[in-house]
């Protein structure tokens, strides 16, 4: 089994990372940081803006089972990517929407997905998804991984994620494992 890996950013990582680990095809996905100039960032620093490194998710999967475009209308449908540098309350460059290629092959993906989005008028605003190639991916400290299925009670986790995963659970039912 052949496995290739996808890097997004989505404001913050909690949401994404739960519903991509949940599509089948998907052997992980993983919370981190990638596009700064800060070494070995944690999210103290990534809090500050300061860093240039973003809040997103990598992803490790079977292109066998699911494709990079389906990822990415994932992607999509769970953020909003006309918002430039934050994602509602989240402001900041570490929120922005971003996609991080790992090949060529993504980068011309993403960009017909945002050609295709764009022409359909998909979204009421202009699409600020940035495209930039990936680079090291700095893991998020273990209580970032899985922290919405452990911490449902939360209130970040109920009136801002428990919505978008309604919403994502009802129009990739056919992805899910």
């Amino acid at each position: 089994m052949s496995n290739d890996i996808a890097t997004f950013g989505a404001g913050c990582f909690w949401c994404l990372e739960s519903a991509l680990n949940q599509l089948k095809g998907v052997e992980q996905a993983l919370s981190g940081y990638m596009g700064g100039h800060t070494v070995n960032p944690d999210y103290r620093s990534i809090c500050t803006g300061t860093t240039g490194h973003a809040e997103v998710v990598q992803v490790r999967f079977n292109p066998e089972q699911i494709s990079f475009k389906q990822l990415c209308q994932v992607f999509f449908a769970l953020h909003d990517p006309t918002q430039l540098n934050r994602q509602g309350n989240d402001v900041g460059t570490q929120y922005r929407s971003v996609v991080f290629f790992h090949s060529e092959q993504q980068a011309n993906i993403a960009r017909e997905l945002i050609r295709e989005l764009t022409s359909e008028q998909f979204f009421d605003q202009p699409i600020v998804t940035e495209l930039s190639p990936a680079v090291t991916f700095y893991p998020a400290e273990d209580y970032h991984q899985g922290y919405f299925l452990q911490n449902p009670q939360q209130g970040y986790c109920q009136f801002i994620i428990a919505p978008k995963m309604a919403k994502f659970r009802g129009l990739f039912s056919s992805l899910m494992k």
